[in-house]
Protein backbone atom coordinates (compact mmCIF):
# COMPACT_ATOMS: atom_id res chain seq x y z
CA UNK A 1 0.00 0.00 0.00
CA UNK A 2 2.60 2.29 0.93
CA UNK A 3 4.74 2.27 -2.53
CA UNK A 4 1.17 2.42 -4.31
CA UNK A 5 1.00 6.08 -2.25
CA UNK A 6 4.00 6.73 -2.93
CA UNK A 7 3.93 5.80 -7.05
CA UNK A 8 0.70 8.28 -6.81
CA UNK A 9 2.17 11.10 -5.45
CA UNK A 10 5.37 11.04 -7.74
CA UNK A 11 2.20 10.63 -10.81
CA UNK A 12 0.51 13.63 -9.30
CA UNK A 13 3.81 15.81 -9.28
CA UNK A 14 4.91 14.80 -12.82
CA UNK A 15 0.92 15.59 -13.56
CA UNK A 16 1.59 19.52 -12.08
CA UNK A 17 4.92 19.81 -13.61
CA UNK A 18 4.28 18.29 -17.01
CA UNK A 19 0.83 19.11 -17.81
CA UNK A 20 1.09 22.88 -18.27
CA UNK A 21 3.41 22.64 -20.72
CA UNK A 22 2.03 19.41 -22.50
CA UNK A 23 -0.73 21.56 -23.24
CA UNK A 24 0.95 24.37 -24.28
CA UNK A 25 2.80 21.65 -27.32
CA UNK A 26 -0.81 20.29 -27.97
CA UNK A 27 -1.60 24.29 -28.88
CA UNK A 28 -4.28 24.28 -26.03
CA UNK A 29 -4.72 27.55 -24.22
CA UNK A 30 -2.68 30.37 -24.51
CA UNK A 31 -1.13 33.14 -22.48
CA UNK A 32 -3.54 35.45 -20.98
CA UNK A 33 -3.60 38.74 -22.76
CA UNK A 34 -2.56 41.93 -20.32
CA UNK A 35 -6.03 43.34 -21.24
CA UNK A 36 -7.88 40.31 -20.07
CA UNK A 37 -6.01 40.07 -16.34
CA UNK A 38 -6.57 43.43 -16.29
CA UNK A 39 -10.46 43.15 -16.58
CA UNK A 40 -10.82 40.47 -13.79
CA UNK A 41 -6.93 41.94 -11.74
CA UNK A 42 -9.08 44.61 -9.53
CA UNK A 43 -9.66 44.97 -6.10
CA UNK A 44 -12.36 47.31 -4.23
CA UNK A 45 -11.38 48.56 -0.75
CA UNK A 46 -13.92 49.00 2.18
CA UNK A 47 -12.91 52.53 2.22
CA UNK A 48 -13.81 52.77 -1.70
CA UNK A 49 -10.52 52.29 -2.98
CA UNK A 50 -11.28 50.82 -6.22
CA UNK A 51 -14.78 51.43 -6.51
CA UNK A 52 -16.05 51.30 -10.69
CA UNK A 53 -16.89 54.07 -11.96
CA UNK A 54 -20.58 54.97 -12.49
CA UNK A 55 -24.18 55.31 -10.65
CA UNK A 56 -27.57 54.46 -10.05
CA UNK A 57 -30.72 54.17 -8.15
CA UNK A 58 -33.16 52.29 -6.40
CA UNK A 59 -35.99 53.23 -9.11
CA UNK A 60 -33.59 52.14 -11.85
CA UNK A 61 -32.04 49.08 -9.75
CA UNK A 62 -35.53 47.71 -9.11
CA UNK A 63 -36.01 46.72 -12.92
CA UNK A 64 -32.77 45.26 -13.31
CA UNK A 65 -33.44 43.38 -10.64
CA UNK A 66 -36.56 42.22 -11.37
CA UNK A 67 -34.68 40.84 -14.86
CA UNK A 68 -31.65 39.35 -13.60
CA UNK A 69 -31.96 38.68 -9.50
CA UNK A 70 -35.29 38.45 -8.68
CA UNK A 71 -35.72 34.38 -9.98
CA UNK A 72 -33.42 33.64 -7.35
CA UNK A 73 -33.53 36.15 -4.60
CA UNK A 74 -37.42 37.07 -4.94
CA UNK A 75 -39.00 40.69 -5.96
CA UNK A 76 -38.25 42.05 -2.95
CA UNK A 77 -35.14 40.61 -2.05
CA UNK A 78 -36.52 38.04 0.68
CA UNK A 79 -34.71 34.80 -1.05
CA UNK A 80 -36.26 31.84 -2.61
CA UNK A 81 -36.29 28.28 -2.16
CA UNK A 82 -32.60 27.98 -1.33
CA UNK A 83 -31.11 31.46 -2.38
CA UNK A 84 -30.30 33.91 -0.07
CA UNK A 85 -32.51 36.42 1.38
CA UNK A 86 -30.95 39.77 1.38
CA UNK A 87 -33.45 42.11 2.82
CA UNK A 88 -34.74 41.90 6.48
CA UNK A 89 -33.02 40.44 9.52
CA UNK A 90 -32.49 43.95 11.42
CA UNK A 91 -31.79 43.16 14.60
CA UNK A 92 -31.40 39.57 14.79
CA UNK A 93 -27.71 39.28 14.72
CA UNK A 94 -28.12 37.96 19.08
CA UNK A 95 -30.48 35.69 18.24
CA UNK A 96 -30.35 32.10 18.41
CA UNK A 97 -31.02 32.01 14.54
CA UNK A 98 -29.87 35.08 13.13
CA UNK A 99 -31.13 36.44 9.94
CA UNK A 100 -27.50 37.55 8.13
CA UNK A 101 -29.01 39.65 4.92
CA UNK A 102 -27.16 43.05 3.35
CA UNK A 103 -29.18 45.20 6.32
CA UNK A 104 -28.22 43.34 9.31
CA UNK A 105 -24.88 41.63 8.40
CA UNK A 106 -22.74 42.79 5.94
CA UNK A 107 -20.23 45.73 7.25
CA UNK A 108 -19.38 47.21 3.98
CA UNK A 109 -21.36 48.74 1.06
CA UNK A 110 -18.03 48.33 -0.82
CA UNK A 111 -18.43 44.38 -0.43
CA UNK A 112 -21.33 44.41 -1.81
CA UNK A 113 -21.12 46.22 -4.55
CA UNK A 114 -17.63 44.44 -5.30
CA UNK A 115 -19.45 40.62 -5.03
CA UNK A 116 -22.32 41.68 -7.16
CA UNK A 117 -19.94 43.52 -9.61
CA UNK A 118 -17.79 39.93 -9.53
CA UNK A 119 -20.15 37.09 -9.37
CA UNK A 120 -23.61 38.20 -10.59
CA UNK A 121 -26.59 36.90 -11.57
CA UNK A 122 -25.60 33.12 -11.16
CA UNK A 123 -24.47 31.66 -14.34
CA UNK A 124 -23.67 35.30 -16.10
CA UNK A 125 -20.83 36.32 -13.57
CA UNK A 126 -19.59 39.85 -14.44
CA UNK A 127 -21.92 40.69 -16.86
CA UNK A 128 -23.66 43.79 -14.94
CA UNK A 129 -22.48 47.24 -16.11
CA UNK A 130 -21.33 49.17 -13.30
CA UNK A 131 -24.52 51.07 -13.95
CA UNK A 132 -26.41 48.24 -13.39
CA UNK A 133 -24.08 47.06 -10.40
CA UNK A 134 -25.05 50.37 -8.54
CA UNK A 135 -28.73 50.56 -9.35
CA UNK A 136 -28.84 47.00 -7.77
CA UNK A 137 -27.12 47.40 -4.80
CA UNK A 138 -29.02 50.72 -4.01
CA UNK A 139 -32.55 48.47 -4.90
CA UNK A 140 -31.41 45.85 -2.31
CA UNK A 141 -30.18 49.10 0.32
CA UNK A 142 -33.50 50.56 -0.48
CA UNK A 143 -34.96 46.85 0.08
CA UNK A 144 -33.33 47.37 3.91
CA UNK A 145 -34.49 51.21 4.53
CA UNK A 146 -31.21 52.26 4.45
CA UNK A 147 -31.22 54.76 1.49
CA UNK A 148 -34.46 56.52 -0.11
CA UNK A 149 -35.66 55.27 -3.67
CA UNK A 150 -33.98 58.35 -5.09
CA UNK A 151 -30.93 58.34 -3.41
CA UNK A 152 -28.23 58.03 -6.44
CA UNK A 153 -25.59 55.15 -5.22
CA UNK A 154 -21.93 55.74 -6.70
CA UNK A 155 -18.51 55.44 -6.45
CA UNK A 156 -18.54 58.88 -4.66
CA UNK A 157 -21.70 58.70 -2.39
CA UNK A 158 -21.19 54.97 -1.80
CA UNK A 159 -19.46 56.14 1.94
CA UNK A 160 -22.75 58.10 2.41
CA UNK A 161 -24.16 55.11 3.54
CA UNK A 162 -23.86 53.78 6.80
CA UNK A 163 -24.26 50.04 6.96
CA UNK A 164 -26.25 49.27 10.49
CA UNK A 165 -22.83 46.15 11.15
CA UNK A 166 -20.34 48.33 10.07
CA UNK A 167 -18.85 47.98 13.45
CA UNK A 168 -19.26 44.13 13.95
CA UNK A 169 -16.57 42.93 12.77
CA UNK A 170 -13.17 42.73 14.81
CA UNK A 171 -9.70 41.82 14.03
CA UNK A 172 -8.39 38.65 15.16
CA UNK A 173 -4.70 38.20 14.28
Amino acid sequence: MLKFLKAITVLGALILIVGPVSAEKLGLGRKALNEEILAWDWDILPDGTGLPIGSGDAIYGEEVFATKCASCHGDFAEGIGRWPQLAGGIDTLAEDDPVKTVGSYWPHITTLVDYIKRSMPFGYAGSLTNDETYATVAYILYSNDLIEDDFVLSNETAQEVNMPNSGGFKIDD
